[in-house]
């Protein structure tokens, strides 16, 4: 079972920034403030989770998710109610009018169509199941929510085919107003049908629901002044095409009173959204395993925060499946916990980090491209395993990091900072980094062990190097190709050469053995004064040629570190050492 909590504690300093890794669970700061007294305790929130980060194990952790499914009801038992203006009739005992407000008491389908300068209100008993069918019917209220649930068991909004409906509630709501959404339920929700919905929420929210909203089909317009769409216990998109404009957030999931509610579940649809806030703000996880999602996260809307992220989950965050756009002003996707990506398609461009977990961040199939960002992706635990990875960044492109470091003499190659135990490990799958800083940087290890890694950068000296970490480097595996600066001279089982070899951006590197045999070929995608390769075809103590766009730039012996006019070691000056 999924294990999480958030929770504020208080962590000494000397310990805030650890992982611990290879446990059932790991913790990380997610936020602290730090004095250089030792004896000094930080506060900072910290979220625990199961070391699974699929799909199938968050959902499962989580509380089921009420929908009513279209064959648990039949429109042809739908009664009617006809809106004409002010007012409204029906020939049904459950239907009571009184003015501009229609009220509907009991179970049953309900069949709205015409317009209505009022508000439909369902009270009815605890155990019971109502459905509006909106045909044709346009709902507007001057002073109240346009459709509230007080009082039912579960409630379907089915759109019918064909038809447009509109919704729209007052200008404003009190502070302390429970229903502020022009569709506003006290209910478990269900959105459904063929139809099209357009929804205006003027005063606040556009559709919530106290309880969990899922939306099955439609064709669905939101425009509101706050959230979009919340689902206090949970939000499910699973169809429909969905166009929200958003002050607040997009999608909203906020129960913070149970550890197994307060989720987003995106499993189909074709869902874009313009939002002020962040796109999709969960209190616990975003699960997105289908469907087209395109968040711009950080419009110029009148609620917009000071950090809108594309995805923010407070515990996990899991892609396995979609295709998923983000353009944010602030990190694209976000976690307090952890965050793993097994499937789809994600692209972001991000103000900030491009992906940003607080524990561990798993990438283990899928094609991901940070197309700009400050930092590409960044955890205490980052392991690439898979899939295609392709990260631009103006500062580091990968960085192991927690909320916490401890600066000392010692380690390799971070500049005198100590290993603080963060860990980056390369074992599968194709990774890609253009960075303005390190290309790979790790407060702890950095490991390949498979995979085909290209990194290019940094873009200029400064202290930065093109893998960098405060502890162990360790080469076991797979391709490294790397045009920036020199590496720390990493431990491992496989060997490697680098040289000292200036070029610009789109020379082609080639290293060819002492028969004149090329046995790696990569392209620069930055400026550089260093060249690094490792790979099974480099043998011990062997003789390497490097060319640059086919002219020899120098002849290199297996397991010699160079000094480059970018820095040494880490990026930091000085020549490098053999391990």
């Amino acid at each position: 079972m999924l294990r999480r909590r958030l929770t504020l504690t208080a962590i000494p300093l000397s310990v805030a920034a650890l992982v611990l890794a290879g446990c059932a669970t790991q913790t990380a700061a997610s936020s602290s403030t730090s004095t250089t007294t030792e004896d000094t305790t930080t506060v900072e929130t910290t979220a625990v989770v199961d070391s699974d980060l699929t799909a199938d194990a968050v959902l499962a952790a989580n509380a089921d998710v009420t929908v009513v499914s279209d064959d648990e009801w039949s429109e042809s038992d739908a009664i009617d109610i006809t809106l004409s203006g002010s007012s409204a009739s029906s020939d049904s005992d459950a239907v009571t009018v009184d003015g501009t407000t229609v009220t509907i008491t009991q179970a049953g389908v309900f069949r709205l169509s015409g317009s209505l300068d009022g508000q439909v209100v369902v009270a009815a008993p605890e155990d019971a199941q109502v459905v509006l069918i909106l045909d044709d019917a346009d709902i507007s209220a001057s002073d109240s929510p346009a459709i509230t649930v007080t009082t039912a068991d579960d409630v379907v909004i089915a759109l019918a085919d064909g038809t447009t409906n509109t919704v729209s509630d007052t200008s404003s709501y009190a502070d302390d107003a429970g229903a502020n959404a022009a569709i506003y339920s006290d209910a478990d929700l269900t959105i459904t049908g063929w139809g099209t919905l357009e929804v205006s929420g003027n005063g606040n929210d556009g559709i919530a629901s106290t309880d969990d909203l899922v939306i099955l089909s439609g064709q669905i317009t939101v425009d509101a002044v706050d959230d979009a769409l919340r689902g206090t216990d949970s939000l499910t998109v699973a169809g429909g095409t969905l166009a929200l404009d958003a002050g607040g957030d997009a999608l909203k999931s906020d129960q913070d009173e149970d550890a197994t509610q307060g989720f987003i579940v995106v499993s189909g649809g074709d869902l874009t959204s313009t939002s002020g806030d962040d796109g999709l703000a969960a209190t616990t996880d975003v699960v997105i395993t289908g469907g087209t999602v395109d968040l711009v996260a950080g419009s110029d809307a009148s609620a917009a925060d000071a950090a809108p992220k594309g995805v923010s989950a407070g515990v996990v965050a899991v892609i396995e499946g979609g295709d998923v756009t983000i353009d944010s002003a602030d990190d694209g996707v976000h976690s307090d916990g952890s965050i793993g990506i097994g499937g789809g398609t994600v692209t972001v461009s991000a103000g900030d980090d491009g992906i940003h977990a607080e524990q561990s961040l798993e990438l283990r199939d899928g094609d991901v491209t940070v197309t700009d960002s400050v930092e590409g992706l960044e955890a205490a635990a980052v392991a690439v395993s898979g899939g295609t990875v392709d990260v631009t960044a103006s500062d580091d492109g990968v960085n192991a990091a927690s909320g916490t470091t401890t600066t000392s003499q010692g380690g390799m190659g971070g500049g005198g900072e100590a290993d603080t135990g963060e860990t980056l490990t390369v074992s599968g799958g194709t990774l890609r980094v253009v960075a303005g800083g390190d290309g790979l940087d790790s407060n702890g290890s950095i490991s390949f062990t498979g995979a085909t890694t290209t990194v290019a950068g940094p873009s200029s000296a400064g202290g930065e190097g093109a893998v960098d970490a405060n502890g162990d480097i360790v080469l076991d595996g797979g391709e490294v190709f790397i045009a920036g600066s020199v590496l720390v001279a990493p431990t491992g089982a496989q060997q490697w050469v680098a040289a000292a070899a200036s070029g610009s951006a789109g020379d082609t590197v080639e290293v060819a053995d002492a028969s004149g045999t090329t046995i790696a070929s990569f392209q620069a995608d930055q400026s550089f004064a260093a060249v690094f390769y490792s790979g099974p075809g480099i043998t011990d103590g062997g003789s390497y040629t490097v060319t640059l766009n086919g002219s020899a730039a120098a002849t290199v012996t297996e397991g010699t570190n160079v000094t480059s006019a970018m820095g040494g070691p880490g990026g930091g000056g000085g020549g490098g050492r053999r391990p």
